[in-house]
């Protein structure tokens, strides 16, 4: 699959591997039309333009998947090098036809975009979010197909929890990844768009908002000091941690307790739900 679909896709696809009999074929520009499924809708205009110049120069040297449809053909890997043949005025490009379902359509658009290292942390995250949903794997399963560790997705993950405003600003590059990272840590979330507001008003960087934040999660109202747990609590308590992968609190009074165990979002509960069963 080097030359079609790109590095991790075939762990995903394997049954549309690259074959030997598949032939490269010269089809007409305007019996293509973009992949409905597309998650990217902005292209960039400066890269897309130095990618018609090579275009021009060159001529497309990775040929385009599509399959086929009632109106010709639907482009399901190469959009940007469609786009740029277009610009370039191009008559005809090479393609790879391939047999896909829709679901195997808006898979693979998902998948091609992550591949992309121009992708911004908010869209990295989407399109982890939407994997996950759409084809019901885990964060555990995702990482290893993908090659990617489980942090750096479950981290990317977590930033879709941020307000709407602050996604926005993570991805027009007002904010960085390390920006939006520490501001989950603010405890009162009223307080993340004045941050926000010092932020960039004042150009703080990482270890300086994570300073701040940890300032301002220390102003909050003191509980009352709790009696020292018993070693036997603290033992069970470190245990579960240890099994969950998340903080779990065991909170024991004089007739009953708790036990509380942490989340981050409905598929992180479902695979603590899966290891209780």
């Amino acid at each position: 699959m080097a030359r079609g679909l790109g590095k991790g896709l075939d762990a995903f696809f394997p049954e549309i591997e690259e074959k030997e009999s598949d032939k490269i074929e010269e089809i007409e520009l305007t019996k293509c039309r973009p992949n409905p499924y597309q998650p990217r809708k902005v292209f960039e205009a400066d890269a897309l333009e130095e990618l018609k110049e090579s275009v021009l120069e060159h001529g497309i040297l990775q040929p385009l998947i599509v399959r086929k449809s009632i109106r010709g053909y639907e482009i399901v890997v190469g959009e940007r090098r469609y786009r740029a043949a277009k610009e370039a005025n191009l008559g005809t490009i090479p393609v790879i036809i391939k047999e896909l379902t829709d679901e195997q359509m808006m898979e693979l658009a998902l998948l091609e975009n992550i591949q992309r290292e121009d992708l911004t942390p908010i869209e990295e995250a989407t399109a982890y979010d939407r994997l996950i949903n759409e084809l019901g794997t885990t964060q555990d399963q995702l990482a290893k197909r993908l090659g990617k560790s489980r942090s750096h997705i479950a981290n990317l993950v977590r930033l879709l929890s941020l307000p709407q405003d602050v996604m926005a600003q993570i991805n027009h590059g007002a904010l960085s990844m390390g920006h939006g990272r520490a501001l989950l840590g603010l405890k009162d979330k009223t307080k993340v768009k004045p941050v926000v507001k010092r932020i960039t008003a004042e150009k703080l960087n990482v270890r300086q908002v994570e300073a701040l934040i940890n300032e301002l999660n220390n102003q909050q109202p003191k509980k009352k000091k709790k009696q020292k747990k018993d070693i036997f609590i603290t033992e069970k308590e470190n245990h579960l941690k240890d099994y969950f992968g998340t903080n779990v609190k065991i909170n024991k009074g004089k007739r009953k307790g708790k036990i509380e165990i942490d989340f981050f979002s409905e598929e992180d509960l479902n695979r603590i739900l899966d290891k209780m069963e």
